[in-house]
């Protein structure tokens, strides 16, 4: 399949190129000016430089499928909501018209967890209202909505995957997991918050491996947009998540849950549920 990519340089984005490369597929990523993937690819896809705002429609008309992993400020501090809703929701909608326009009709666009806000909910249904708390997590629920009312007006498939608390090699470096990491092995303590935030912490090379998978598009049929979660399946505490990590690493230091605050307007809980759900 030859797929268009927005975000390859990213995170989960050169993750899911390498392992979208790996599988047979003929990538073409799409990268700012001058930046370059968090880890050094074995092999490279046709990378393409500019803005999502651009015009790509002599690339995109080659293409089986538009797979958008592109964020902008997925991690505080955010941008204002103005400039999250430009890069989050509007650039990626021209982006995606363009597509459309140049004939493709397949579709999968990263959404987030986050985009859930504060559920009171043991485990969070793909059918879950959405009530983001911040100005990145409402961007991105905004963007659920418009591409999920664009698919459904042109009949398209579209995937949309909110992923949940991906970690792992290539992570932004300000980030829990490699702050962690860069303490255990340094033999420095690591002060953290009590750690009662309940997540599900899923592993960023299964996180690409769901995103390869999902280019079957297995079961998403023309209008019928068909929402899923990514994540692990199970339940921890962030505590417990960093006591398995600190016992990994075999670190010297101690972990000293309760010396950071809370963040404002902490989600204590988000836990998916597995299962996708389409609609007609």
């Amino acid at each position: 399949m030859k797929i268009f990519v927005t975000g390859g340089t990213g995170f989960i984005g050169n993750h899911f190129v390498e392992q979208a490369l790996n599988a047979g597929h003929e990538v073409t990523a799409l990268r700012r000016a001058g930046s370059r993937p968090r880890r050094e690819l074995a092999a490279e896809p046709t990378w393409l430089e500019g803005e999502l705002t651009d015009d790509w429609r002599e690339h995109l008309c080659q293409q089986d499928a538009l797979v958008h992993l592109a964020a902008h400020t997925a991690n505080p501090p955010y941008d204002p909501l103005p400039a999250c809703l430009q890069w989050n929701v509007l650039a990626p909608m021209q982006l995606a018209e363009q597509a459309r326009l140049a004939g493709v009709r397949r579709f999968i666009v990263a959404g987030s967890c986050f985009e859930y806000g504060h559920q009171a909910l043991d485990e969070i249904p793909a059918t879950q209202a959405l009530a983001p708390n911040n100005a990145y997590a409402t961007s991105k629920a905004a963007a659920s909505q418009a591409f999920i009312g664009w698919a459904l007006e042109h009949r398209l498939q579209l995937h949309l995957m909110r992923v949940f608390h991906v970690y792992g090699e290539g992570e932004p470096q300000g980030r829990f997991w490699p702050a962690l990491r860069r303490a255990a092995r340094s033999g420095a303590d690591f002060p953290m918050s009590a750690g009662e935030q309940v997540r599900d912490f899923v592993n960023v090379e299964e996180v690409a491996r769901q995103f390869v998978a999902a280019l079957g598009f297995d079961g998403v049929a023309d209008g019928e947009p068909c929402v899923s979660h990514v994540g692990s399946g199970q339940a921890q505490s962030l505590l417990a998540f960093a006591q398995h990590w600190w016992a990994a690493w075999g670190a010297n230091g101690q972990l000293r849950p309760g010396q950071v605050p809370y963040r404002p307007g902490e989600v204590m809980r988000l836990v998916p549920q597995l299962k996708s759900h389409h609609i007609r």
